[in-house]
C-alpha cells in the first residue's frame, strides 16, 4: 500500500503542488471534514489515513464513521487537522480512492440486500482497474460482498479459453491434477462450463472444488442445480444485473460473480472541505 501511495502521490504533485505552495503560507494550520453528498456505503477510511500519515505525520484524523457504514448526504465522515499546505495536497488522493471504493461498496451492498434471502453469495472478480485491485476488492468486502480469488496465483481457475487451449476439459483436468501433484501444491479448483454436456462430463471426473455455470440462463441454472444435488459448490457467471440477479439466486446456487461490481461503478460524490 505504501508504493502505491508513493507512486500516486508523486504522480499527482510532481515537483510540488505550486497551487498550494503559492496560495498558503508555510505554517498555517487548518481543519478540514470529509462530507458525503449522497446516500451509499462508506469505504476506504483505512486508505485515507495512510495517506494522510505519509503526506505528513503531524496530521490529526477523527473519524466518525468506519469502513462498511451505511450513509446519507450530509454526514461527515471525518475531521482532518494540521497544516493548511498538507491537507490540500492529500486532498485530491483521498478523494480519488474513497469516491471509487465507496460507490464499490455502495453497488455490492445493493446487490447483496437483493439475495439477502436467499444462500448464494456475491463474488467479484479480477476486472479490476489496473493496481487499485486490493483497494477495489476491500471496498467489494465493505460492502458485504465476497471476494473471488485475488489474482492468477491463488486459485486454478479452468475457464473456456484454457478447456479449448489444452484439447478438452479431460486434458485440462488431467493436466491439472499433474501440475499439482508434481509441484506440491495443493490450490483451489474450479472450472468452467457452457453446456450441460460439460457439466455431466467435469461431475463424472470430478477432482473440482467447484463448477462455474457460464451464461446459463435461470432456467438452466435451476436444471444444473438439480443435476449436481449439491455434490459441489456452484457459481453462476455471464452478465448477471440487479435485474436478473434474484432468479439466479432462487436457483440454489452458491455463489454468483458480477463484474459490474468493479469493472463499471460509479464512484459516490464525496468532497473534503475547509472549515471557515
Amino acid at each position: 500500500m505504501i508504493e502505491f501511495i508513493q507512486n500516486a502521490l508523486k504522480e499527482d504533485i510532481g515537483e510540488g503542488d505550486h497551487t498550494t505552495l503559492a496560495c498558503i503560507p508555510d505554517g498555517k494550520m487548518a481543519e478540514a471534514q470529509l462530507l458525503f453528498k449522497e446516500s451509499g456505503v462508506a469505504s476506504g477510511f483505512l486508505v485515507a489515513e495512510k495517506i494522510f500519515q505519509h503526506v505528513d505525520p503531524s496530521l490529526e484524523l477523527d473519524f466518525k464513521i468506519t469502513d462498511g457504514a451505511r450513509v446519507t448526504r450530509g454526514d461527515v465522515g471525518f475531521f482532518v487537522t494540521g497544516p493548511a499546505r498538507s491537507i490540500l495536497s492529500s486532498e485530491r488522493l483521498v478523494l480519488n480512492l474513497m469516491q471509487r471504493m465507496s460507490g464499490i461498496s455502495t453497488v455490492t451492498a445493493h446487490y447483496v440486500d437483493l439475495i439477502a434471502h436467499t444462500k448464494a453469495k456475491v463474488l467479484d472478480t479480477r476486472k479490476t482497474s489496473p493496481g487499485l485491485r486490493l483497494f477495489e476488492k476491500d471496498a467489494v468486502k465493505f460492502g458485504g460482498g465476497t471476494n473471488h480469488r485475488f489474482g492468477l496465483f491463488d486459485m486454478i481457475l479452468i475457464k473456456d479459453n484454457h478447456i479449448d487451449a489444452a484439447g478438452g476439459i479431460h486434458q485440462a483436468l488431467s493436466n491439472t491434477a499433474k501440475y499439482q501433484r508434481e509441484r506440491g501444491v495443493k490450490l483451489p479448483v474450479e472450472i468452467e462450463v457452457r453446456s450441460f454436456e460439460e457439466l455431466r462430463t467435469v461431475l463424472d471426473i470430478g477432482g473440482v472444488d467447484r463448477i462455474m455455470l457460464d451464461n446459463f440462463s435461470v432456467d438452466q441454472t435451476r436444471e444444473a442445480v438439480g443435476i449436481c444435488n449439491g455434490s459441489v459448490p456452484l457459481e453462476s457467471s455471464g452478465g448477471i444485473t440487479q435485474e436478473t440477479i434474484v432468479g439466479y439466486a432462487e436457483a440454489n446456487v452458491d455463489f454468483i460473480s458480477v463484474g459490474a461490481l468493479t469493472h463499471s461503478v460509479r464512484s459516490l460524490d464525496i468532497s473534503l472541505k475547509i472549515k471557515l
